[in-house]
């Protein structure tokens, strides 16, 4: 089985693992730094994802996983566009660990730590 990989960031060892849990096999990266750069100021950005829906349509098969997260917008249209290829789409949860640190000037910085959880289906 495998599962096609739309994030702005690369997956995790612990996430690999979990994947690796479900089943997965095979990773195919379909990001591109366009991905990360989804133009505010468009209307409709349904022709800017046409590359990825192209690459779902080529790569995708029934049944394979699809780990997309980003753009909320963008995140809809593909998750629904998968769905209807009959991949399944997933996205990963986190706990967040938030300190905050004094520092020497009076200021406060806050850190926040993010650490994979598990997998869910949209």
């Amino acid at each position: 089985m495998q599962v096609l990989i739309l994030l702005n960031h690369n997956l995790t060892e612990e996430q690999i693992k979990d994947l690796k849990n479900l089943g997965i096999t095979e990773f195919i990266n379909i990001s591109t730094e366009k991905w990360g750069q989804i133009p505010p100021d468009l209307e409709n950005i349904t022709q800017f994802l046409e590359e990825y829906f192209n690459a779902l349509k080529k790569n995708g098969k029934r049944g394979d996983y699809f780990l997309i997260q980003g753009d909320y917008g963008a995140t809809y249209q593909l998750v629904n566009f998968a769905k209807d290829l009959g991949l399944i789409p997933i996205y990963a949860t986190t706990n967040r660990v938030s300190k905050e640190i004094l520092n020497p000037d009076g200021t406060i910085s806050k850190q926040n730590i993010f650490k994979h959880c598990r997998f869910r289906k949209y």
